[in-house]
């Protein structure tokens, strides 16, 4: 007898955590909470995301899954662990790209916050003045 995918995917995993976005409060909080909990330099990565998962963990409702980093210790194995926060920060990524983007990336945002149209007090150019001037590089 063979069984249904869904009752696989159910038996594997009885819940699949939700990764939500925290404030800078929230991960400062995490901060200080892997320091307190990191015996030395050597633990202070695991610590770290173990935090991090506590505070952006949360169920289908919202509610968070974990009390603080010291239950993710206890309750998940470090690969989940890392592979949660490496989740998390993957999406975070996605919301806010940083300095590290690709140089195509770069020049195509760079194309999209491009000079608009606007009014001629505001020092941009404006329709009734005509087209503006192609522009060859930084202040020119």
């Amino acid at each position: 007898m063979r069984v249904p995918d869904w009752l696989k995917l159910a038996a594997d995993r009885p819940h699949d955590p939700r990764l939500r976005r925290l404030t800078a409060r929230q991960l400062l909080e995490a901060r200080r909470e892997a320091l307190e909990l990191a015996a030395d330099r050597s633990e202070l990565a695991l610590c770290s995301n173990a935090c991090l998962v506590a505070r952006a963990a949360a169920d289908r409702r919202g509610r968070p899954l974990y009390r603080s980093g010291r239950e993710v210790l206890d309750r998940l194995t470090p690969a989940r662990i890392e592979a949660l926060a490496k989740e998390w920060n993957d999406r975070r990524k996605e919301d806010a790209p940083g300095l590290d983007l690709g140089r195509r990336r770069l020049d195509a945002l760079k194309k999209a916050w491009s000079t608009r149209r606007g009014s001629a007090f505001a020092g941009a150019c404006s329709g009734p003045l005509g087209r503006c001037r192609r522009r060859t590089g930084p202040g020119k």
